[in-house]
Parts: C-alpha cells; sequence; structure tokens
C-alpha cells in the first residue's frame, strides 16, 4: 500500500500526544487534558493499524511481518517488566516471580507496549478469519468481533473496545472505502468536539461520544492538515513515517525526563519541561534506531535492512 501523507500526518500527532502524556509530571498538571487524549490517541491508532494491515500476503509473509512486531514487544516488554519492580514507578511489582513475568509479557501487559500485544493478536485473528473462513464480508467481520469478544470478555487478554476499534479499520479496508472518504476535514468539527470533551462522560473510548470524539479529532487534523505549512507537516509526517521508532524507545527517554522537573519547576505550567522533554524523547528515540541501522541490527529486530 503506497503511504498516504495524510495517515502519515495523523500518526505523527498521535504519537506525539502519546508522549507527552506518558510523561509523568505533565500528565499530572493537565488530568483532564490526559482523559480527552486518551480517549481518542491509542483508538485512532488501532483503527490505522486495523486499515494497514495486509492480509493479503502468503501466510509465510504475514508470519514474518507479525514476528517483527512481536519480537520488538517481547524485548522492550520484558525490559519494561523488569524496570517495574526496580523502579518506584505507577505501575510497581513489589514482587517479581517467573508466573508475574510471563503473566505480565503474555495476557496482561504493562505499560503503553500493551498496542503491540493487541495488535499482534488482532492482527493473527484477522489474517486467519480473512483468509481461511469462506462466508461473506460482513459475515467474516461479524465473527471476527465474536473472535475478538473472546479473546477480550473470556480469556481477559486485550480491552474488548480496542479490539473494536482495529476491526472499524479492517472494515474500512476490506469495504474497498478510502479512509479519507470516511474520515474528512471540517471546519465544524472543533466546535461539535469541544462540545462533546466539556462533559467527563464521553471521556471514554467504549461510549458513543468516546467513537465521536475520535471521528471528530480525525476531522479536526486532517482539517489542520490542509492549512499548516510545510515547515510543520512534514516533521510530522516525518515521525508518523517511524511511529514504531517512537513507540518502543520513547519510554526510555520519558523516565529519564524527569530529571528535569527540578531545573524547570519554576515554570507552572509545565510547557517547557514538556516542549524539552519531548525533544529528548524524539531525538533520543531516533538516535537509537539509526545506532540500530549503524549497527546493522535493524534485520534481526524489525526485519528491515534499515528502520529509518
Amino acid at each position: 500500500m503506497q503511504r498516504v501523507p495524510e495517515i502519515d500526518f495523523l500518526k505523527g500527532i498521535l504519537i506525539l500526544l502519546m508522549i507527552s502524556f506518558h510523561l509523568v509530571y505533565f500528565e499530572h498538571l493537565y488530568p483532564y487534558a490526559k482523559q480527552v487524549v486518551y480517549t481518542f490517541h491509542m483508538p485512532g491508532f488501532l483503527i490505522l493499524s486495523g486499515y494497514l494491515m495486509k492480509v493479503t500476503k502468503p501466510w509465510r509473509q504475514f508470519l514474518r511481518t507479525v514476528f517483527f512486531f512481536a519480537l520488538p514487544y517481547i524485548i522492550m516488554e520484558s525490559g519494561y517488566i523488569v524496570m517495574a519492580s526496580l523502579l518506584p514507578i505507577n505501575e510497581h511489582i513489589d514482587n517479581l516471580t517467573a508466573g508475574v513475568f510471563l503473566d505480565k509479557l503474555l495476557l496482561h501487559p504493562l505499560g503503553p507496549y500493551w498496542y503491540l500485544h493487541t495488535l499482534v493478536v488482532c492482527a493473527c485473528c484477522y489474517y486467519a478469519v480473512i483468509r481461511y473462513v469462506r462466508m461473506k464480508l460482513l459475515s467474516q467481520l461479524i465473527l471476527l468481533g465474536l473472535v475478538y469478544y473472546l479473546f477480550a470478555s473470556v480469556l481477559g487478554i486485550m480491552d474488548f473496545a480496542c479490539s473494536l476499534y482495529f476491526l472499524a479499520g479492517a472494515a474500512i479496508h476490506q469495504s474497498g472505502l478510502p479512509l479519507l472518504r470516511l474520515f474528512q476535514s471540517s471546519t465544524v468539527s472543533v466546535l461539535a468536539l469541544a462540545l462533546l470533551v466539556i462533559h467527563p462522560e464521553n471521556l471514554s473510548k467504549s461510549t458513543s461520544g468516546g467513537i465521536m470524539i475520535v471521528y471528530l479529532t480525525f476531522s479536526l487534523c486532517l482539517f489542520a492538515y490542509l492549512y499548516l505549512p510545510t515547515t510543520v507537516r512534514q516533521p510530522l509526517q516525518y515521525l508518523g513515517e517511524h511511529t514504531l521508532v517512537l513507540f518502543l524507545f520513547s519510554p526510555m527517554f520519558t523516565i529519564l525526563c524527569k530529571q528535569l522537573v527540578p531545573w524547570l519547576s519554576f515554570d507552572p505550567t509545565g510547557l517547557l519541561f514538556l516542549a524539552l522533554s519531548l525533544l529528548c524523547c524524539v531525538t533520543g528515540s531516533l538516535a537509537v534506531a539509526w545506532l540500530s541501522d549503524t549497527l546493522r541490527l535493524s534485520p534481526w529486530l524489525f526485519g528491515k535492512q534499515k528502520i529509518l
């Protein structure tokens, strides 16, 4: 599938928001803004992931794709679990045993890496149903939703609402409808979005209000895309092309950014802390990816000669 600049732009905005509200100091300053962002940013990623996931590949090629999502997940989630047992973070583990480690790694991930866990599970189910179940498309999609329900509500290894956002993206792709035909820019979206987010009951991805917030956020971002200068659009598109790199490596730098807090406490808004932390997280993550390319680790970790 050829790259779509608007989709990369959306991903660039979403990844920056993800990093911003994983900065503990900043999220504590703006708890309501965090609720708003958490309503749409990962559902947005899952819609795009479902839409972009290729299930027309032969099964060996598809499994290779999934493997190179699973391998970085296993490495980074393993590190995060060990770190959670050593550092006083929000998800601290008091007694790390082999059983707890395997439970967090395979069934109930900690931290931001749950997204890759959900992506792998959703993608494998999606491929199996679309490729090997002989039904009409609508029946396949309904069956896929039932499979996701089994994994989420019965086995408890992922969030059902999140899986449905992936399913929505997959359904859009399977229908043949271009994503940008469904998600269109609108000047009115900002008014509707503002009306929804001022009511806390809408700030959940599982509610109808939350679903509308996801849609309207896409609409607003696409409206901004039309009018932002190239000097702003292109960096965001570049980040959108490398969201996996930022997603994997930025948590290492969000932890380090805590050291900036005492030095920047004179700014009560926390915006200076945010700007410097984003710069640190983005450049640090890209530097790790560059090092992976330079040391020729990318073919082993990501299945690509170069990740950048």
